[in-house]
């Protein structure tokens, strides 16, 4: 993972994913040519974008698919390279994520044609109106607004959540924002939504790029790779019927179908709320984080030791009762709390550390990601 920069100040985004998958290559102890596929993730680029980066590590002539699919874009890119190892069509694949955004709110590229993301827009214009503060605010704030009118939720609350994020980058030697803010410095900063948000609930765009190196146990023990980390479970869903038929900013921004995601993940990973110790929840603004960790812990896992706010590529796979994808454990210890908006480095995530039958200590990784979140 490289450190991460505003619009303008960051490496071009083929120098930054090159360094990502040379560290990642690094940290694993592994050649370049063991890689028998890659998968790239970037969503503001020009077609191959994933070559181009990737020929700065080597040119082996192996696939490298390049993945669009907005805020899930990193996690699709580690659910194909979990796929391919899991399944046995590869024995190593490497997941990249990389951006170069541009300053200023996340506009369309194509004007000429209709919008992937109308239907949506239409329906926020219908729920929250406000035409002159830009569509992602409308839609995460928006969803924020539906919960305080229900639940009596606070803005000081969700000011709580950004300042707890803020004291994790503080701490984060790769996130863009270390400053350290309190609840009372997010409540006076700009208003961009009267009673809704305030500038630094919003979350801008940002530059960088991470890497993951998966494969599968037989490897790892072939090559003498660190193997102490397995991805336990992913899923990923898209959008129900809910989404629109519920008339909820809520369901909008996809409250239903992280709930569905969750469910899998839990199934697949043959856990439940209550014995994960700490949650990777990323989201694009503070009231969405509340939202969403209401579907990933019951009432039960109040005792969380840890609760983080991150913007990471996570590491991801399912369970398979022939395989497991493993990655290297660096690449989760780094995970940058409070960065922002980066779509194809997002995802969601619940860790567990247990203790082994060994001495050594052994990591359950699920990922839990709602993917086609409009942003």
């Amino acid at each position: 993972m490289v450190a991460f920069q505003k619009p303008g100040k960051s490496e071009s985004y083929d120098v930054m994913a090159a360094k990502a998958a040379r560290t990642a290559l690094e940290d694993a102890g592994l050649d370049y040519d063991k890689v028998q596929q890659a998968y790239a993730g970037y969503v503001y680029g020009d077609s191959t974008c994933g070559q181009r980066a990737l020929y700065r590590v080597g040119m082996t002539g192996i696939p490298v698919i390049n993945v669009n699919n907005n805020c899930s874009t990193g996690s699709t890119a580690l659910f194909l390279a979990r796929q391919a190892v899991e399944s046995g069509a590869v024995d190593c694949a490497l997941a990249l994520g990389f951006e170069q955004m541009q300053p200023g709110a996340i506009g369309a590229v194509f004007s000429d044609r209709v919008s992937p993301f109308a239907t949506f827009d239409e329906e926020t214009d219908n729920l929250v109106g406000n035409a002159d503060i830009p569509l992602a605010l409308r839609y995460f704030g928006g969803a924020g607004k539906a919960h305080m009118d229900e639940f009596g939720t606070t803005l000081e609350t969700f000011a709580k959540i950004r300042a707890k994020a803020s004291r994790h980058a503080a701490k984060n030697p790769v996130a863009l924002f270390r400053q350290e803010v309190t609840p009372e410095d997010v409540l006076q900063a700009q208003v961009v939504w009267p009673g809704v948000m305030t500038k630094l609930m919003a979350c801008p765009p940002t530059c960088g790029a991470a890497a993951a190196i998966i494969c599968s146990k037989e490897f790892a023990d072939k090559h003498g790779l660190d193997s102490s980390v397995r991805i336990a479970a992913q899923a990923m869903t898209t959008d129900g019927r809910e989404t629109f038929n519920a008339h909820d900013m809520r369901e909008v921004v996809g409250y239903s179908m992280a709930k569905r995601a969750a469910d899998q993940v839990y199934e697949a990973a043959g856990i439940g709320p209550d014995d994960v110790d700490v949650v990777e929840c990323t989201t694009v603004s503070p009231t969405t984080s509340s939202l969403l960790m209401r579907r990933l812990v019951s009432a039960a896992a109040v005792r969380l030791r840890s609760l983080w706010m991150m913007a990471t590529t996570p590491m991801a796979a399912n369970t398979s009762p022939t395989r497991r994808a493993v990655c290297c454990p660096r690449a989760i210890r780094l995970g940058r709390p409070a960065l922002p908006n980066a779509p194809s480095l997002s995802g969601s995530c619940v860790v567990r550390p247990r203790l082994a039958r060994s001495t050594a200590r052994a990591w359950r990784f699920s990922t839990i990601w709602a993917s086609a979140v409009p942003v």
